[in-house]
């Protein structure tokens, strides 16, 4: 009776600390008793305690919060979201998982820390967030892509990853149309025991993208955007004209010529081309708005995104917009059956300068390579009114003018102003629609049907106008001309699956079958171009100018269409969320593959350990978690080009029939069939464990071995066969090693909340087959007028190595020429004079050959890492990002060798001028004749090696008080900048190129340092 007497009345509401928002169906117990209850649907609740107990307030997916009662009556809690990962929901194929009970290796960004962040592009919300991953820039022209590999190569082809956006296949080119406020989550499925549901096309890595759906509730209106400039975070030191006349005048002199340049320092410093297609103030913004809501029959979300960025290099012709739409919604027709869609929308926009990385011309290679002595704009009338500005079509500035022509550099090296002038207006353009629609059915508890049907279809093209223009000797356009290009192309999959879930005591079971039909590249494309067209701007352009019919050419094609069908099984079980278990099989038939090997079989298992689950392991303080898990699958590729297992036919193989001398149009095989080509298998085995320390310190690991066999290649088949090409066959393998680390660290000291992410990876390429008696691939990446490729694929190495000449100094005297000789005597270089690099001898037969090339580096980093430190502090937050790369060679080549006259970098101030001047530079002169510059060697590489700061971000929000008078729930004004620095000691513009082969820089658009300002508003 008198605790009865104690018993207090105690109600109040329970909300969510980040947004105020009212927390239904919390649990509220008294410690030690079974009497509690739960909150409404407004958060609120009422309970009868004695003075003294303890309420403990839990909700799946929130910290528990333990409060002693006092004498108070009215008690308001703030819960936070539960900050352990292991309580995560991940996306796997066809589900979600919880983590802890996970037994693939599977790295997540939620959609929660991109929030706010300048990413373009969803491959970019990846970079350095997430193990495993290798990502680099293809170039810093808004809108550009970036290469993404996923635990390394798999195969000497195509190795982007399998994008899946909710359900529906999106091609690797296509993937940018998503906008990142859209996104809930990425989950990227790493090792075969997670990526075996997908089969054929996982070999290279999966990425699951999910994005925001609807909730229950009022409404919720939420605006995002920001608003800056960029700039180049620098320039190269190349020489100015008094610096490059000297160094010219040598160049020619110690080649025995006369100096072109009697007085250097007449020249002063020149024309710096980089300042004249630079913008240090280049325009950027994005504005993305959602609305959301819905009821317990229907919810939805529906968002508008808007992006305008400038290039920082000739940004008349660099600039990308996007506008995005999106609708998901879905409804309950029934307590037992639900359906609903996710359908996305984007048109782009996009300006190219052309070349990104190319040493062929363009704004950047020319303002690299041209001399700085040719003015950029003619001012002096003498020279105007004379060849070949008065008699040739000269680009002229908006006075009239004409833009300088240099009579020191030629071929595609042209002054960047005038070359921008010929393409103003040019531009290409997309459509891209994408999504699905699901129906979904629960008849009895556990057991779900589920049918979706999801397509991509994108509509793209471009137009262009090329004026008349006399750019120099080599570039000039004799008659005008007007393209536009129009293209299409549907990809659709149909899945339905069926799965079951059963718990029985303490046994969990899960069940899934499903059938799957796919097809791709279905489409076409038409372009027509009319010849002299009476403008001389693309705004004037017209196709409906008639010019005669011999002036228009008109091109086209069809897609082939690529099929697969698919069966696909998984089974879960764990005990307790103790002992772990996942088995999956696939069975994919692909168009790609003859009748012999049409189909393939993908299985895969993996299992788990949760140790601290254990009766035996005793409580502590240190590790509060800790799982074990392994597993092993097998995945495919049918990533190749259609009818590679046919022989097809191809024409132009004409024919001289009697003694008329006339041809007829001859068509013939291209290569045999090969019936028995087959999938590329790629195995992996993953060991690993997650593991919880201290309560705040997230710990994941990962060791694998990945191996690829029967990579397809065209081996060569003798000549008698008749045939003008090889066929494909499975011949080659290759291997990938690593291991992976990845930490979190939360922690909350005082007003001060703090977190830590961090990851590092370690990947190991080696080629280990390539067929019979073939140790290396011939071919590789070739260089301008290099002497040979700079690349290799041979047994034992990284595939695509750098392959050249290695270097042991400089020779000093005609002394040290004539002493370096070999075994019997000779001299090994007899031609060489003082100042040129020695080579090494590697062969030992006495002399400089081919054969003395060796391997050199690996332009595929061996490590990669990220860093996340974020800090809240009241109302102040503050977030710092990083990543980097190690262990890689970055091949430079940014002067043109077959232009002697091109410019130079500063380091060559550093040249040998004489005996101990320098032993890492070789003297300058014309012709090259040791081959100095020409051949490919270690004198080009450098390290690789950077971390940039990525991101940085200051961020204030407004006390909720203050926002709520002028009816906001949320409003925040953050500032932030994007690639503040770089440390690096490559000297080129950006360490960080992608493309098909890593780290050949041949002249990469770099990529730019922002500054931002933003808000973020909810209602």
């Amino acid at each position: 009776m008198l605790a009865k007497a104690q018993d207090r009345q105690i109600t109040g509401k329970v909300t969510l600390k980040s947004d105020d928002e009212p927390l239904p169906g919390v649990a509220i117990m008294i410690e030690g008793t079974g009497t509690g209850t739960i909150t409404d649907i407004d958060g609120l609740y009422s309970i009868s305690a004695p003075q003294g107990s303890t309420l403990v307030f839990s909700l799946l997916g929130m910290e528990p919060q333990k409060i002693t009662i006092a004498n108070q009556s009215t008690l308001n809690v703030l819960m936070e979201e539960n900050l352990s990962s292991l309580e995560e929901i991940v996306v796997v194929g066809y589900g979600v998982q919880k983590k802890s009970v996970v037994t693939g290796a599977i790295s997540s960004v939620k959609g929660s820390d991109l929030e706010s962040l300048p990413i373009t592009r969803v491959e970019q919300a990846l970079q350095g967030r997430t193990s495993g991953l290798t990502i680099a820039s293809s170039s810093g022209q808004p809108g550009s892509g970036s290469t993404v590999r996923v635990r390394g190569l798999t195969t000497f082809g195509n190795n982007d990853p399998l994008w899946v956006v909710d359900g529906v296949v999106v091609d690797n080119g296509g993937i940018g149309y998503l906008n990142q406020s859209d996104i809930e989550s990425i989950e990227v499925l790493k090792d075969a025991s997670s990526q075996a549901i997908y089969g054929a096309r996982a070999a290279a890595g999966v990425i699951l993208v999910t994005t925001k759906k609807g909730e229950e509730g009022k409404l919720r209106v939420s605006y995002n955007g920001f608003y800056g400039t960029s700039a180049p975070a620098q320039k190269l030191d190349l020489l100015d004209a008094s610096q490059y006349a000297m160094i010219r005048n040598e160049s020619a002199v110690n080649a025995g010529n006369a100096a072109p340049f009697p007085n250097p320092e007449s020249y002063g410093t020149g024309t710096d081309w980089q300042d004249l297609i630079f913008n240090k103030g280049a325009k950027r913004q994005n504005h993305e708005l959602s609305i959301s809501g819905g009821n317990e029959k229907s919810t939805f979300y529906s968002s508008f995104g808007y992006l305008d960025q400038e290039g920082i290099v000739a940004t008349d012709i660099s600039n990308y917009k996007r506008i995005n739409f999106r609708l998901n919604s879905e409804h309950k027709l029934a307590k037992w059956l639900k359906m609903g869609q996710n359908l996305g929308y984007s048109h782009e926009e996009s300006i190219g300068l052309g070349n990104t990385n190319s040493e062929f011309g363009g704004p950047l290679s020319s303002a690299i390579n041209l001399d700085p002595i040719t003015p950029a704009i003619i001012t002096d009338e003498d020279v105007a009114n004379n060849a070949p500005y008065s008699t040739n079509n000269v680009v002229r500035d908006p006075f009239g003018r004409p833009y300088g022509i240099s009579t020191i550099v030629a071929q595609e090296m042209t002054n960047p102003l005038a070359y921008t002038q010929t393409r103003l207006g040019n531009y290409g353009w997309s459509d891209n629609f994408v999504g699905n629609v699901y129906a979904e059915a629960e008849p009895i508890k556990g057991l779900r049907l589920r049918s979706t049907l999801g397509a991509k279809m994108a509509f793209w093209g471009g137009e262009s106008f090329t004026p008349l223009y006399y750019l120099n000797a080599t570039n000039v356009s004799s008659q005008t001309n007007y393209n536009r290009s129009q293209n299409r192309r549907l990809d659709w999959n149909l899945e339905n699956t069926i799965s079951y879930s059963k718990t029985i005591g303490k046994h969990n079971f899960t069940g899934l079958i499903g059938q799957g039909a796919y097809m791709d590249n279905r489409g076409r494309s038409t372009s027509v171009t009319f010849f002299n067209v009476p403008a001389d701007n693309f705004d004037d352009a017209s196709l409906n100018f008639k010019v005669p019919n011999d002036q228009r050419t008109a091109d086209g094609s069809e897609g082939a269409g690529h099929t697969v069908s698919s069966l696909f099984a998984r089974v879960n079980y764990n005990y307790h969320e103790k002992y772990l278990f996942e088995a999956l099989v696939r069975r994919d038939g692909s168009s790609r593959f003859g009748t012999n090997n049409r189909y393939g079989v993908f299985p895969s298992f993996s299992a788990g350990w949760v140790i601290s689950q254990e009766e035996f392991w005793p409580e502590n303080n240190v590790v509060d978690f800790i799982k074990l898990r392994g597993g092993y699958g097998i995945v495919g590729n049918d990533n190749i080009g259609d009818f590679a297992f046919l022989s097809t036919i191809g024409s132009g193989r004409n024919y001289a029939l009697g003694n008329t001398g006339s041809y007829a149009i001859g068509y013939s095989p291209n290569a045999p069939s090969n019936p028995d080509l087959r999938w590329e298998e790629t195995s992996q085995a993953n060991f690993g464990f997650e593991a919880t320390l201290f309560r705040d310190l997230n710990v994941t690991f990962d060791w694998y071995k990945k191996t690829t066999k029967g990579i397809l290649q065209n081996p060569r088949i003798p000549g008698y066969v008749g045939a003008i090409s090889n066929p494909a066959a499975n011949v080659a393998d290759m291997e990938n090693n690593g291991v992976e680390l990845e930490l979190g660290y939360r922690k909350q000291v005082g007003d001060v909340n703090l977190s830590f992410n961090g990851n590092i990876s370690y990947l190991e390429n080696t080629v280990t087959n390539l067929g019979p008696n073939i140790s290396y691939l011939s071919g590789g990446q070739t260089f301008q007028a290099s002497s040979y490729p700079i690349t290799r694929t041979a047994i034992g190495e990284a595939v695509n190595s750098f392959y050249g000449f290695q270097t042991k100094g400089i020779f000093q005297t005609v002394e040290e020429v004539q002493s370096y000789v070999d075994a019997n005597g000779n001299m090994i270089q007899p031609n060489a004079q003082p100042g040129d690099f020695i080579w090494e001898d590697l062969d030992q037969d006495g002399q400089i050959t081919e054969t003395d090339r060796t391997f050199i580096g690996n332009p595929t980093p061996t490590w990669t890492y990220g860093l996340t430190v974020s800090l809240e502090w009241k109302n102040f937050d503050f977030l710092i990002f990083g990543q980097g790369v190690s262990g890689n060679k970055i091949f430079q080549g940014l002067r043109r060798l077959d232009i002697g006259t091109a410019n130079w970098q500063t380091e060559v101030l550093n040249r040998w001028t004489g005996p101990g001047t320098t032993n890492d530079y070789p003297r300058v002169v014309d012709g090259d004749p040791n081959k100095n510059f020409n051949n490919p060697s270690d004198f080009y590489l450098e390290d690789g090696d950077y971390f940039r700061i990525k991101t940085m971000q200051l961020g204030y929000t407004l006390p909720k008080s203050l926002a709520a008078k002028v009816g906001m729930s949320k409003a925040r004004i953050y500032v932030m900048s994007e690639n503040l620095a770089t440390f690096t000691k490559y000297t080129g513009y950006d360490p960080e190129i992608g493309g098909g082969v890593m780290s050949i820089d041949r002249g990469i658009y770099p990529q730019a340092r922002s500054f931002m300002v933003g808000v973020q508003i909810g209602f």
